[in-house]
Formats: C-alpha cells, sequence, structure tokens
C-alpha cells in the first residue's frame, strides 16, 4: 500500500486509528480458552468488530511468537483475516546486520505480506536498507518512543545539543522517503511531537501511547497533523481489552467508534 493508499483510506473512514493486536492468554476472556486457537478466536473477533473504524492493524509479534510454531500458525491466519484495503504493520521491532535484516525482511513483506514492519536504527543503514529495497512496503523506524527508558539514550544531547532522536531522524532520511519510511512517535512525548514534525514534515507517524497509556489524542492530532494526515495512531489494551465478558468484542467496537468520531473531529478541523 502506498501513501495516496492510505490517505484515501484515511478520507473515506474519516478515521486514523491503528488497533493493536495484543493477544496475551491471561488476558482474553476466559470463556476463549477452550477454543481450539483462542488466540485466533480472539484477534478473529476484536477484527470484525474494528475493521469500520481502523486504517490499520498492528498484530505484536512477541505474544504470536512466544507460543511457538503453532503461534506463527495463527499469525499467519489472523493476518489473512485483515481486509486487504488496511494497511498491516509488524510490530516486531527488528534491525541486525544486513543479510539478516534482508530475510527477516522477506519473511514479513514476501512470506506474510505485512506492508510495513518496525525496525530499530541503532545499528545503521546497513540493518535499515534491506526492509526499504521492496516495492510499496514500509520501514516504521523506531525514533522517539513512550516507555519510561527511552529517556537512557533517546534524549542523550551531543556537544552541539541535538537530541539523538533528532540525529536519528536526520540521517535515516537520507536511507527512505516519506513514501516507504515512518516513524513510532510515542503520544505520551506530547510536547515533543511538533519538534518531530518540523524534522520530517511528509512522513507517517505511528503513534503508540493513546488510551490506556495516557497520551492524547488532541495533543496529537495539534502537533503531528500535516496535510496528508501523517499519523496512524494506535490504541491496544484501551480497545481489545476493554471487557473481559462475553461482550468484549462489541465494546471493543464501542471504544473504536469513540476514537474514530474523535478523530473524525480532528480531521475536519486541522485538514
Amino acid at each position: 500500500m502506498n501513501q495516496s493508499e492510505l490517505f484515501s483510506q484515511i478520507q473515506q473512514k474519516s478515521s486514523f486509528l491503528c488497533v493493536g493486536l495484543d493477544p496475551d492468554l491471561e488476558k482474553i476472556p476466559r470463556h476463549l480458552l477452550s477454543e481450539k486457537d483462542p488466540i485466533f478466536s480472539f484477534c478473529k473477533a476484536i477484527i470484525e468488530e474494528t475493521a469500520d473504524f481502523a486504517v490499520a492493524y498492528k498484530p505484536n509479534i512477541a505474544f504470536f511468537e512466544a507460543l511457538g510454531a503453532k503461534g506463527w500458525e495463527t499469525l499467519a491466519k489472523v493476518s489473512e483475516l485483515i481486509p486487504k484495503d488496511i494497511f498491516t504493520i509488524a510490530d516486531a521491532k527488528r534491525g541486525d546486520i544486513g543479510n539478516t535484516s534482508k530475510l527477516y525482511a522477506k519473511a514479513f513483506f514476501e512470506s506474510m505480506d505485512f506492508d510495513s514492519v518496525t525496525v530499530a536504527p541503532y545499528m545503521g543503514k546497513d540493518s535499515v536498507s534491506p526492509f526499504l529495497e521492496f516495492e510499496n512496503k514500509w520501514v516504521i523506524l523506531l525514533a522517539l518512543t513512550s516507555n519510561p527508558g527511552s529517556m537512557d539514550f533517546q534524549l542523550i544531547e551531543d556537544k552541539a545539543g541535538k537530541p539523538l532522536y533528532q540525529s536519528v531522524l536526520e540521517k535515516s532520511q537520507e536511507w527512505g522517503s516519506p513514501q516507504n519510511l515512518m516513524y513510532v512517535v510515542g503520544a505520551t512525548r506530547g510536547e515533543l511531537i511538533g519538534e518531530v514534525r518540523k524534522i520530517a514534515p511528509d512522513h507517517f507517524f505511528l503513534v503508540p501511547g493513546v488510551g490506556a497509556q495516557g497520551g492524547s489524542l488532541s495533543e496529537v492530532a495539534k502537533f503531528g497533523m500535516n496535510s496528508s494526515c501523517g499519523l496512524l495512531v494506535n490504541s491496544s489494551r484501551g480497545i481489545i481489552y476493554a471487557s473481559s465478558e462475553r461482550d468484549f468484542a462489541q465494546v471493543a467496537r464501542k471504544e473504536a467508534e469513540k476514537l474514530q468520531l474523535e478523530m473524525r473531529e480532528l480531521l475536519e478541523k486541522y485538514l
């Protein structure tokens, strides 16, 4: 999926919602545990009820690969369920030496046909470039994350006073373009989203941290939206675990719709 197709989906649905699929056997509704494949049943119900409001789904690969070979089988089945006009993100945070990254890219882009994969930039250009070689596929590079430990490295300043995350943003734009490179920018860093947008005016941002982590959707839009929206705002726990009862999927739908309605207003305000 290219940038114009993604923006078209945002316009059609008046939404820039990404639903994170983090299926934890300890958190999914208990009645699903009697199913042959509880994780698949859970994700299937969530997708069916939220697809009207989502423009992207982000399976967190760790929740699948922790289950071994069966987890990979489940991931393949889940990815097949996602409508083809909805953007897919393999939240795998890969990044290794070049020949290894090339195989990671083949795994997620060819074998599983995801539209994008999250990538860690620490090892530099040769660890990221193999992912950028696939047509109509995307790298979503970690830039400014919302976890507490992000301050250990991302905000360290060089002698000129430039934080490391800004160097990552500037350097990585030499490797890719707004057509194949996005950035992870945490919603809980609202005051810094505007700084990131100044450095990367045309790129899409994947923004986690809205909802359960306390990020403000209105602040994200205020500081991060550009002329093509430029945002995919992810909500995981706030949607998929809104209920642990048999009505979990219907409650998830209501939570997704709430966010979509707010997004509609923000799109009307800023675009």
